[in-house]
Formats: structure tokens, C-alpha cells, sequence
């Protein structure tokens, strides 16, 4: 099992970059930043001057990348005030780990494999070991930053989304198999996607979808794999009883404020430059969020007597999850609708359709991001307005009833890959060495049983 996880890995790492790293060895010219790439013609000596970064654009990406590089240890502590005490560090951990292990893995193939241009199933592995990815700015996908910068933004992108997953299975899944299956679910499943829908050659992308931050790239793509978790690796212990309460629910409030702060640089910051497109991002994130939550507590007082905060919390996430795909596409009005109805949609998935199917989603994963995913990417069917962003598209409420149904065909393909793939990549780990951890260790928790710790060392 041990010789079979160090191969694993070292093939993940190793063996799909390694036709492009040898390239480095070659004599073939290298580019500055990738305006030119290989292979093209050489250039004309009247060709046009290589595009220079904006300093005050690269200035607010640099930014924007620190925010989204912090909704990752955010997530952490959302995620880990939901679990019980003798399982907090191993959710920290897992987020932790995720976070070096895609760093590696987006800088040796992963954000070449997501962006090269090319018409496969994947980008290319042209800019594997970032070869040609240097300083200039590439046009084709930003033309004022440094295609650096631009690599690292969508790096933390790739870092966050399998850590969303981690809700899913938490309390539940062996560290070992967790590292398998998120070295190769980036792999396999985020990369592809990502170039579906934004990479250069993507065919989601020539089919006109829009997806201005990750919708359907990040949410709906970690979501249904989190729905796929769920349901193969069985229900916690104790979950089929009472309700298994947060052991800590300031460290889930201090999680959603950071993952608030830090949305703003991944809504605002996807507009890879400091303008009005950035400024609409920043105002309709806000905006949504706010109506998410404050509708969600209105739920919560209808139906329950009483409002909570973690159901504001909650309320709050799904706002800026719904909003994701649309901020850089809806005006302010558009995005209090679309935050009041996300509420309304997760809360009945949360509240009613789980407890009749009778998953164990731990931190419902499924019910507010792949839900409000799913909204979110149709409301940007509905709601998107030329007005907004010359360079998007107007909806159906705008007179272009196509773009919903694009948005429909890029939700339900990205749904069915993505719960396809991860099923494959889950049934094959298992086969191999088991992912859940044995009954015995998950009843001590896994702080001790996986990595020998404990969180607190006064109990009450």
C-alpha cells in the first residue's frame, strides 16, 4: 500500500510533466511571457512592440491573489468550528496541505494542462515547469498583467476548489487517501474544466458561456464531486441519531469573514485589472452576500423561532458563491435577487432534501456551493447585461434567451463530468487502500489517530 502511494504520487508529479520538462533541455527559443509562443513564426522586424504590464493593474492582481490565497485558510477555520473538537486539526490539515500540494502541482503541470492553448480534453503541456510563462503579458488572457501574475491568481483558484470538498467527507476519510484523491481530482477534473471553460481552445468557452469568477469551475465542479464523497463513503457515527452540533462556532464566524474578505480579490480581482468591470464585481459581491444572509436568518425565524448565526453565515456563503459567476455580468438590483433566492434554493436542499435522501454532505458542500453554483451560472442566463460588461453577453431578461440555454449546457455537462470522474478516482483509491478510516479511529478522532494531535489539551 505504501510503495503503491509513493508511486502514485511521484507519477502525478512526475510523470505527466516530463515530456515538457525535457523540452527545457532543448535549444527551441524561450519567451519572456508568452505573447509569442513556440512554434509561431518568427516575428517581423516592424512587428508591433510585446505588451507591457500595467503597474496599477498588476498592483490590484497582486492584491486580489493575497485575498484569494486567504479564503483557503479561511475555509479552514469555516470548515473546522462545524466538526466536533477531536477533528478540527485534521480539517486544518487537510486545507493546509492542499494548499502545498496544488502550489506544486499548478506550477509543474496543472496550470498548463488548465490554460495552453488547445482544443483537447486539456490545455497542452507546453507551459508545464512554466516554460514561456514569464513576465510579458499574454493577450489572450490578460493583457495588462504579467502572465506570472495571471498563473499564480488562477493558482489559488485551483488550490480552494478540492479543498471545498473537504466538507463533504469530513471527520470520515484516511490522510492517505486524501492526498491521493485530491493530487488526482486537480488532475483529472479540475484541470479540464478549467480549460472547458476558460482556456484558450476551451469548448465551453467557444460555446459562449460565461462564467466570470467560477460558478461552474469552482462550485459546481467541487460541489457534485462533494455529493459524490458523501454518498459513497457512508454516514459519520452518530449522524444517523442527533444532530452533531459545531464544536466552535466563532471559528466558523471568523471563517466566513475571512472568506468574505477575501471573495472581494476572487470576484473583483477576475476582471485582471483595476477597473469598472472590478468596481461592479466588488458592489454586487457585497450586495448579494448580504441579501443571502439576511434571508437565510428570515428563514430561520420563520421556520424555526428563532435566527441563527450560523444560519446567517451560512446564508452568507451561498450569496457569494451564487454571485460568483455573474458579478463581472449584473448590475446591483440583479444581485439581491439572485442573493434572496439562493438562500431560499440551499435552504430547502439543506433543510428537506437531504434529510429524505439521507446523505451525509457533513458541512453541505453540495447544498450551498454546487446549489448555488447551479443558481448562480443560470441567474447569469437571466440577469447578464451588455450594459454591465460590453465584452459578456445580455440574458433572457435582457432579450437573448440563448445564453440561458448555454448556461444550462455548461452547468449539466461540468455536473456530469465532474460526479463521473470523481467517482472513478474514489472507487479506484479504495479498491487499492480503503478511504475511510477504521470505525475505531474515527470514534477517537482524527487529530490523534492521523497526525498525533490534539487540538485542545484542556477539555471541559
Amino acid at each position: 500500500m505504501k510503495r503503491f502511494f509513493v508511486t502514485l504520487l511521484l507519477v502525478c508529479f512526475l510523470g505527466m510533466p516530463a515530456l515538457a520538462l525535457h523540452a527545457l533541455a532543448q535549444d527551441a527559443p524561450s519567451v519572456a511571457g508568452g505573447a509569442v509562443r513556440e512554434g509561431a513564426a518568427p516575428s517581423a522586424p516592424a512587428a508591433q512592440a510585446p505588451l507591457k504590464a500595467d503597474t496599477g493593474d498588476t498592483a490590484w492582481l497582486i492584491v486580489a491573489t493575497a485575498l484569494v490565497m486567504l479564503m483557503t485558510p479561511g475555509l479552514a477555520f469555516f470548515y473546522g468550528g462545524m466538526v466536533g473538537r477531536k477533528n478540527v486539526l485534521g480539517i486544518l490539515m487537510q486545507c493546509f496541505t492542499i494548499l502545498c500540494l496544488i502550489s506544486v502541482q499548478w506550477v509543474l503541470y496543472g496550470y498548463s494542462l488548465s490554460f495552453a492553448p488547445g482544443k483537447g480534453f486539456w490545455g497542452s503541456l507546453e507551459w508545464a515547469g512554466l516554460k514561456g510563462v514569464g513576465f510579458a503579458p499574454y493577450a489572450d488572457y490578460a493583457a495588462t498583467i504579467p502572465h506570472q501574475l495571471f498563473m499564480v491568481f488562477q493558482m489559488m483558484f485551483a488550490i480552494i476548489t478540492p479543498a471545498l470538498i473537504i466538507g463533504a467527507f469530513a471527520e470520515r476519510m484516511k490522510f492517505s487517501a486524501f492526498v491521493v484523491f485530491m493530487v488526482l481530482w486537480a488532475t483529472f477534473v479540475y484541470d479540464p474544466v478549467c480549460h472547458w471553460v476558460w482556456g484558450v481552445g476551451g469548448w465551453l468557452k467557444e460555446l459562449g458561456a460565461l462564467d466570470f469568477a467560477g460558478g461552474t469551475v469552482v462550485h459546481i465542479n467541487a460541489g457534485i464531486a462533494a455529493l459524490m464523497t458523501a454518498i459513497f463513503i457512508g454516514k459519520r457515527k452518530g449522524a444517523a441519531g442527533k444532530a452533531i452540533l459545531p464544536h466552535n462556532l466563532p471559528f466558523t464566524i471568523l471563517g466566513t469573514a475571512l472568506l468574505w474578505f477575501g471573495w472581494f480579490g476572487f470576484n473583483a480581482g477576475s476582471s485582471l485589472g483595476a477597473n469598472d468591470i472590478a468596481v461592479n464585481a466588488f458592489i454586487v459581491t457585497n450586495t448579494a452576500a448580504a441579501a443571502a444572509g439576511l434571508t437565510w436568518a428570515l428563514i430561520d425565524w420563520i421556520f424555526n423561532k428563532k435566527p441563527t448565526m450560523l444560519g446567517m453565515a451560512t446564508g452568507a456563503v451561498a450569496g457569494l458563491v451564487a454571485i460568483t459567476p455573474a458579478a463581472g455580468f449584473v448590475s446591483a438590483l440583479s444581485a439581491i435577487a439572485i442573493g434572496v433566492l439562493v438562500s431560499v434554493l440551499c435552504y430547502f436542499v439543506v433543510a428537506y432534501i437531504k434529510p429524505k435522501l439521507g446523505y451525509d454532505d457533513a458541512l453541505d458542500v453540495f447544498g450551498v456551493h454546487c446549489v448555488g453554483g447551479i443558481w448562480g451560472a443560470v441567474a447569469t442566463g437571466l440577469f447578464a447585461s451588455k450594459a454591465v460588461n460590453p465584452a459578456g453577453a445580455d440574458g433572457l431578461f435582457f432579450g437573448n434567451p440563448k445564453q440561458l440555454l448555454v448556461q444550462v449546457i455548461a452547468v449539466a455537462a461540468t455536473a456530469a463530468y465532474s460526479f463521473a470522474a470523481s467517482f472513478i478516482i474514489y472507487k479506484a483509491i479504495d479498491l487499492v487502500m480503503k478511504v475511510r478510516v477504521k470505525e475505531k479511529d474515527e470514534i477517537v478522532g482524527l487529530d490523534l489517530t492521523q497526525h498525533h494531535e490534539n487540538a485542545y489539551t484542556v477539555l471541559e
